[in-house]
């Protein structure tokens, strides 16, 4: 796997981990809060992110990152 791909992955499980390390009690209601939105929601929200980080990605890519 190339670098870039281990260091992206790297980046998210850093940011992921973020959230439960420093503020366990509110990451926990987050999720829970989550758990209890509709599928469709959760949907169009993950398509957001994905839609979002493929933007991101083509920008850099694009303009000079990589």
């Amino acid at each position: 796997m190339n670098a870039n791909v281990w260091l992206a992955l790297a980046l998210v499980l850093i940011l992921e981990g973020i959230g439960p390390m420093l503020l366990p009690r509110i990451w926990r209601r987050l999720i829970l809060t989550m758990a209890q939105v509709p599928d469709r929601l959760l949907r169009r929200f993950g398509g957001g992110l994905v839609v979002a980080g493929l933007v991101i990605w083509y920008s850099v890519s694009v303009h000079g990152g990589g």
